[in-house]
């Protein structure tokens, strides 16, 4: 099934090139070879601003006021950069000011079309019939409530069973195309034997991790055994990968210290002339292994923001923070010293987010497996990050801790890839 969902990107991004092309040959009808080379290249890094926006997550495809605003700020990202690619740095001889106007225009109403056809297809036309089978009421439930409130994915809950009585029967009848499999079969004879027989109607089979995971991206910790961490946290495996990630870390990190130091004095200069307390905010955080460190960041808050009522979660609306913090939380700016963090090696540029000693002793108390996200350096930014709002609560950690676990069992040089290119979409989104 993930295959599946894999296909459907690759094939939005296919349709997303033939179009871009598509475009520039009715833009530039007669001088077509000559556009082709500087084009492509610009089309490149358009390309990769569509998925910093979110363009090629299957979810906002459906959702109008999700969708129209990421296409109309990726196209005009892409208007910028074409602008600047091709008249600050006039490598082709061509100016396209005509041209790369039409172009994008022409491109954007074939874009939203195709957008809108593939949701049509896949969220009311090529359904796959999906089936449980289960004996707890809960995990039904809980699996199906996930199926429905994802309908661009393709899956709909077409049958339930309790028992594997005539199943082969039953999923030829139903038209099944994947079952999911909630019950320990392993110790089920009778259950094995019958999911046996069902190997003739060619379906998917999954069990209740699998099936929850492959939807939500998340893992359900509500339902873990201990088994489950030894068959899927090897980390004894993520030697040469945690080197690979060590050394990227370094780079992008100097990178973008590099890169940002144009901004620091600015930074320094409005919170001196904002309290004329303290640039720099050193918090103790919990890293890998349970050790603990410093983390810096530019100082958001008054100074004796806790000086009263001791740690305490952040809020929406946190009177605590200061005027200047306001906006540098609003741009993320104030997180920029957590790169020299990085170069200490303290946390890395992706993983579960650093907590605070006294929010890690209650966590660890009342969220069942918390400790193991441990195991691991924490990140400057992360899938929980990106997939849920800021942690405000026991209840909102336990819900980006699902999102740690699936980071973990799933992260590589591609994951983080993709999750430090998304983080780009923070400077877009309003809080939630």
């Amino acid at each position: 099934m993930s295959n599946v969902l894999n296909l459907r990107k690759i094939l939005l991004l296919f349709g997303d090139i033939v179009l871009l092309y598509l475009a520039l040959f009715l833009t530039v009808f007669f001088d077509f070879p000559q556009h082709v080379l500087p084009f492509s290249i610009l089309y490149f890094f358009w390309l990769i601003i569509f998925y910093i926006f979110g363009l090629y997550d299957l979810g906002a495809i459906r959702i109008r006021v999700v969708l129209y605003p990421k296409i109309l700020g990726a196209i005009l990202c892409g208007l910028g950069l074409g602008m600047v690619f091709f008249y600050l740095v006039p490598l082709f001889g061509i100016t396209p000011k005509t041209n790369l106007l039409l172009n994008v225009l022409i491109f954007g109403v074939l874009f939203l079309i195709w957008r809108k056809l593939f949701g049509f297809l896949f969220s009311s036309r090529f359904f796959n019939n999906v089936a449980i089978l289960s004996r707890d009421p809960q995990k039904i439930e809980t699996l199906a409530k996930e199926i429905a409130l994802r309908p661009y994915l393709g899956y709909k809950l077409t049958a339930t069973f309790n028992d594997g009585k005539d199943l082969l029967a039953k999923i030829q009848e139903k038209k099944i195309n994947a079952l999911i499999v909630a019950e320990d079969f392993e110790t089920d004879f009778d259950l094995l034997e019958n999911l046996y027989q069902c190997l003739e109607a060619r379906i998917i089979f999954l069990d209740w991790n699998q099936a929850y995971e492959l939807f939500c991206e998340k893992i359900p910790t509500a339902f873990l055994q201990k088994k489950w961490f030894l068959e899927n946290l090897k980390e004894g495996e993520r030697k040469f990968y945690d080197k690979i990630k060590r050394g990227q870390d370094l780079i992008l990190a100097t990178i973008l210290l590099i890169a940002t130091s144009i901004f620091w004095p600015l930074i320094v200069l409005l919170i001196k002339l904002g309290d004329r307390g303290p640039v720099i905010y050193r918090q103790e955080r919990i890293g890998k292994d349970r050790k603990p460190f410093l983390l810096f960041k530019f100082r958001s808050m008054n100074v004796d923001a806790e000086s009263e009522t001791g740690p305490v979660w952040a809020k929406k609306e946190d009177h605590r923070v200061t005027k200047v913090g306001k906006l540098l939380r609003k741009i993320h700016l104030d997180e920029l010293p957590q790169m020299i963090n990085v170069l200490k090696g303290d946390i890395s540029l992706v993983g579960p987010r650093p907590e605070r000693p006294e929010f890690v002793e209650k966590l660890e108390k009342e969220i069942p497996y918390y400790h193991v996200r441990h195991l691991i350096k924490p990140g400057f930014t992360g899938w929980a990050q990106l997939k849920f709002r800021y942690g405000r609560s026991v209840v909102d950690s336990k819900e980006k801790f699902q999102y740690d676990l699936y980071y973990m069992k799933n992260r590589s040089l591609f994951l983080d890839l993709g999750i430090l290119l998304k983080t780009f979409q923070l400077f877009f989104k309003k809080e939630k």
